[in-house]
């Protein structure tokens, strides 16, 4: 089986891309619905929808203020390559790959199937300090871990 090589430097701009990508499209969004919210008559007849569109405004403006917090935490992760697990690091294990960065989520990157997490998560807990061969549990799924980049 040949052994896939991942740079770690592409995929921490990949997930720089996606956070502004998300930051972009919500703005885009915010933007639509206050044009939208403008064009409503101002009569009490309409008054539920405009209020209902500005809790939607709101709930978009957090949302932002979340994307905007996880930019911010990615300028704090460095490209440089960890042997120990640690904020930065791309973990290879038998189950899964995982980016210790900001809690984004799965996503896919040159076809394969990556998880960025926190370093607060649990999971990120468990394997912080270990090293290439080290194993865990966490809810009851065994791993190995495979490589550390």
């Amino acid at each position: 089986m040949e052994k896939i090589v991942f740079e770690k430097n592409n995929i921490r701009n990949y997930v720089k891309t996606v956070i502004s990508e998300k930051i972009d499209k919500l703005k885009n969004f915010i933007e639509f619905t206050l044009e939208a919210s403008r064009d409503i008559k101002k009569t009490p007849k309409y008054d539920s929808m405009r209020e209902e569109m500005q809790e939607e405004i709101y709930q978009m403006q957090r949302q932002l203020a979340a994307l905007h917090d996880l930019r911010t935490s990615m300028a704090r992760v460095l490209p440089a390559s960890t042997e120990k697990v640690q904020l930065g690091s791309l973990v290879i294990t038998n189950k899964a790959r995982f980016y210790i960065s900001v809690s984004l989520g799965e996503f896919f990157f040159e076809g394969g199937r990556f998880y960025a997490i926190s370093p607060e998560s649990p999971m990120a807990k468990k394997m912080m300090g270990m090293q290439s061969g080290s194993s865990f549990t966490l809810n009851n799924i065994h791993q190995e871990i495979i490589e550390v980049l």
